[in-house]
């Protein structure tokens, strides 16, 4: 069929139907987001965040975990940790909503401090738990005092590339505090002197020699987590760690 000019363009009601639904959602999320910015700026943590408030941005490979699996991770990164522990949030706001929920709940104590090393800036509500990051710059305007402080570290590459991976890395390797190559039992880390940080990583399985590779001198590994999405994604998610918690075990060695 040709439109001759002059024509009308004619939808069907229940392609306008599905536009004005659309538009619906759309205008929804931005007024919660705005909602929550609003109250980001009148009381830091007044306001119970959810990922709900944040909408996917696939072009930035944004693809949120399920709540199952944000909370197995924060879990295993909260287990143990006082006032003096510090936990990094590469690429993980998702895992970060999900702390700040339980903060606000009174689940975990306020004070743990928990950043978020982020690209997009609708987390900028989060304000001093917000640290602008780029992986393409990985070094490239980090806060100084913020070097080698971290005794737990989530990563979540955007990417599956080997750029990717390895400038994330290098991140890492700067935020936290001295590797040791040595794998620690959920049962010996609390009884280890080694003050080893705690690393886990979740990426596409294709990235998994390269990931090992890397992270080799803190002694990660491959283990059991099931890493779900809540878009469920077509791509093999593996959890690395170099320690077990919970459903996190060791696969091999």
């Amino acid at each position: 069929m040709t439109v001759e000019e002059g024509d009308d363009l004619q939808l069907a009601p229940s392609t306008w139907d599905a536009l004005a639904e659309f538009m619906r959602e759309k205008d929804e999320q931005a007024r919660r987001f705005e909602d929550l910015r609003l109250k980001a700026e009148q009381e830091h943590e007044a306001r119970i965040a959810t990922m709900e408030d944040f909408e996917e941005d696939w072009n930035h490979s944004q693809f949120w975990y399920s709540d199952e699996t944000a909370s197995a991770l924060a879990e295993a990164l909260l287990e143990g940790a006082t006032e003096d522990t510090m936990i990094g949030l590469v690429s993980a706001p998702t895992v970060y909503v999900k702390i700040r929920e339980w903060k606000s709940t009174g689940r975990i104590s306020k004070n743990i401090t928990v950043k978020l090393f982020e690209f997009d800036q609708r987390f900028a509500v989060f304000k001093d738990d917000f640290i602008p990051y780029d992986f393409q710059h990985p070094l490239r305007a980090l806060p100084p005092g913020l070097k080698g402080k971290f005794d737990r570290v989530l990563i979540d590459p955007p990417f599956l590339s080997e750029d990717c991976q390895t400038k994330t890395a290098l991140t890492v390797r700067w935020m936290t505090k001295p590797w040791v190559a040595q794998r620690i039992g959920a049962s010996a880390y609390a009884e280890s002197e080694v003050q080893q940080p705690r690393i886990i990583l979740c990426t596409g399985e294709r990235m998994k020699d390269l990931v090992l590779r890397l992270y080799r001198p803190a002694g990660v590994i491959t283990t059991t987590l099931d890493v779900q999405h809540h878009n469920k994604l077509n791509n093999d998610f593996h959890c690395y760690s170099n320690f077990e918690h919970g459903e996190i075990r060791f696969l091999e060695g």
